[in-house]
């Protein structure tokens, strides 16, 4: 065969091999990912280069020295003796605490306005109406500034107070105060007994809606439930001989006046920063989960409310039972979005001074220098918060499925 027969043969052999959509997205995947690689080089080595040329050290190690500094809200023992590290689990903590009870709150919150949305009554469909429109359109910023500055600035000075719920909890400047329980030995058997009430909860829930589905009999799974997580606990309590007992706080009314006002380190107290915060987060969040479940009540077809109805069910029981079990299949899906921005905007605490990660880790930032690992810890652990939340919400958006029979 001549050198002319073997180009003339080997030239469509090339073309359909440079037209085939398999080699050409293999061939441009290539290229991206060493883009990617290429780029990442440049960071990484321009990175190292200008922490070289600052003369800053790089590194993990400064994690273990003394920090210096104390937090003004902390869930575990820390001082100014306490390493960097420690703060900054403090402040993790700290991060979750008020991204937890501002979702429960935000929920509690943004189902019962949704569900006001659409009320019969005129003042109330109208008064949710207003607090969606004017609450979400206002910058959550904003609104933490006026909780902290212009409400909770407005209670009573350190050694004046409101008191309320039976003399038990009290108000100022300073915080929120009430009973702090004091754990003395077996008390661990109440914490038992309350997570072997929340297993027995599951359990007769699975089998309520088996026995529901198989028969059509009604079980009282709430009031069954409620029951356990108070009796199991209670009754732990006075069989391990009542090993908690109630640290109410102290008010010094009289004396001096610099020891006038509550007693440190009596009671617990939620300071002015984490109740501006969480008020903040929760009230605002709150007005765009109404919305998402106001739309997917009305995305489940009237003719379940109606069909409802003619079986005998009263309004509240189809609200209940039929309708929202059918809403939450569109309510899910945004709802995680929701949580998930709650918990990121919770870096917003920076602003009133709140202790969460991001407020200590700038704090640890500004004296030590270490600007990439700090900042690689905040990316860390909010990535992994993200993540966890969202992967129990797909998990329970797929139980909520409709499943194919």
């Amino acid at each position: 065969m001549s050198v002319m027969e073997q180009d003339s043969a080997g030239a469509p052999a090339r073309a359909s091999l440079a037209n085939d959509p398999v080699v050409r997205g293999y061939f441009f995947q290539f290229i991206l990912v060493l883009g990617v690689v290429i780029l990442g080089w440049f960071i990484v080595t321009n990175t190292l280069a200008n922490l070289e040329r600052q003369n800053i050290a790089s590194g993990w190690g400064f994690l273990g020295n003394t920090a210096g500094f104390a937090t003004s809200q902390s869930l575990v023992e820390s001082s100014e003796t306490s390493t960097y590290g420690w703060l900054l689990y403090v402040g993790f903590l700290n991060t979750l605490l008020v991204a937890a009870v501002g979702v429960i709150l935000a929920t509690i919150i943004g189902f019962i306005v949704g569900i006001a949305r659409l009320s019969n009554n005129w003042v109330i469909s109208k008064i949710a109406y207003c607090y969606v429109e004017l609450v979400r359109n206002i910058p959550l910023l904003l609104q933490i500034f006026f909780w902290y500055f212009a409400v909770l600035r407005a209670v009573p000075g350190k050694r004046e107070k409101w008191s309320f719920l039976f003399n038990s909890f009290h108000l100022n400047i300073a915080g929120l105060r009430g009973p702090k329980p004091i754990w003395g030995p077996g008390a661990e058997w109440i914490g038992i007994a309350f997570l072997v009430a929340i297993a027995l909860c599951f359990f007769i829930a699975r089998w309520a809606r088996k026995r529901q589905e198989a028969t059509g009999q009604q079980f009282p799974t709430f009031w069954t439930s409620f029951g356990l997580i108070i009796a199991l606990p209670v009754l732990a309590y006075l069989v391990a001989g009542m090993p908690m007992h109630l640290e109410y706080p102290n008010f010094v009314e009289t004396g001096p006046i610099l020891l006038q006002g509550f007693e440190l380190n009596v009671g617990f107290n939620l300071i002015p920063e984490f109740l501006a915060l969480l008020l903040a987060l929760s009230i605002y969040t709150a007005s765009f989960i109404a919305e998402i479940v106001r739309a997917g009540i009305q995305a489940v077809s009237h003719g379940q409310t109606e069909a409802s109805h003619a079986l005998g069910l009263r309004n509240g029981h189809t609200l209940r039972l039929v309708v929202i079990p059918q809403a939450m299949r569109v309510i899910i899906p945004p709802l995680t979005s929701q949580y998930l921005n709650l918990t990121k905007n919770s870096s917003l605490a920076v602003a009133i001074a709140y202790p969460d990660l991001v407020s200590i880790g700038g704090t640890e930032l500004n004296q030590t220098g270490q600007a990439i690992e700090i900042i690689a810890i905040w990316l860390a652990i909010y990535l992994s918060l993200s993540l966890i939340t969202s992967a129990f919400m797909n998990w329970y958006n797929q139980r909520m499925a409709l499943v194919e029979r």
